[in-house]
């Protein structure tokens, strides 16, 4: 079986080497860009299941990276950064983000993310069911959207917190069972990253129909079917 590969950019050669020593130890292939451009021509050239992007850098930074990154591809993007600012954090999960990491992190913890979003991926290409509302229709198998008649072109994430509330109709969760249940770790109780995924998905589902992602109030989201 190949290995997952694994790119990896960051302007911090220190913790570019370290970041490579644990993923290899994974069992993880890893290609380290030190620059944005030079890791958007690794990310073409590659292909790889997943990015470790940093946002902080010189020149073309991890903002840009990722808005062009979305403009071609679904693939699962982590964001790491030095800053503990909510802006950067909201506008990284906004721009398509499947989560983000603020340095300095554990290893194992920066691991445990990686190996979850892979799992998801593997998971995914054995589902064969999809859901089905009016004007809906979510696939798993090929991770694709169709609202309207028309093919939606969704995050990965977004689209899997998307299929978890179809799958569950007029069930409430709370933002920490999302994060369970669709993260598959606990996110250290930021629970704004469900409220940005839920605000994304409602930008793109807007209308009338007899379903909505409705908000209760106190308690969480749940996928309202009338």
């Amino acid at each position: 079986m190949a290995k997952n590969t694994i790119l990896l950019v960051d302007d911090d050669e220190n913790i570019c080497k370290v970041i490579k020593l644990y993923l290899e130890k994974e069992g993880l292939e890893i290609r380290i860009a030190n620059d944005g451009k030079q890791g958007l021509d690794m990310f073409s050239s590659y292909s790889p299941d997943l990015v470790l992007l940093d946002i902080m850098m010189p020149g073309m930074d991890g903002i840009e990276v990722i808005k062009r990154i979305r403009k071609e591809s679904n693939v699962p993007v982590i964001m790491l950064t030095a800053k503990g600012d909510t802006f950067d954090k909201v506008l990284a999960l906004e721009l398509g983000a499947d989560d983000y990491i603020v340095k300095p992190f554990e290893p194992k913890e920066l691991i445990a993310r990686i190996k979850a979003v892979i799992r998801r991926s593997e998971n995914a290409s054995a589902e064969e069911e999809s859901i089905k509302y009016e004007d809906l229709e979510i696939s798993l198998a090929t991770y694709t959207v169709i609202y309207c008649g028309e093919k939606l072109e969704l995050p990965p994430k977004e689209l899997e917190l998307l299929y978890f509330l179809a799958s569950h109709p007029n069930k409430v969760f709370t933002r920490e069972q999302l994060l369970q249940k669709v993260w598959e770790f606990d996110f250290y109780g930021d629970s704004r990253t469900v409220d940005v995924h839920i605000k994304r998905l409602r930008e793109k589902l807007g209308g009338e129909h007899p379903w909505q992602i409705k908000t209760v109030w106190g308690v969480g989201y749940k996928f309202e079917v009338k």
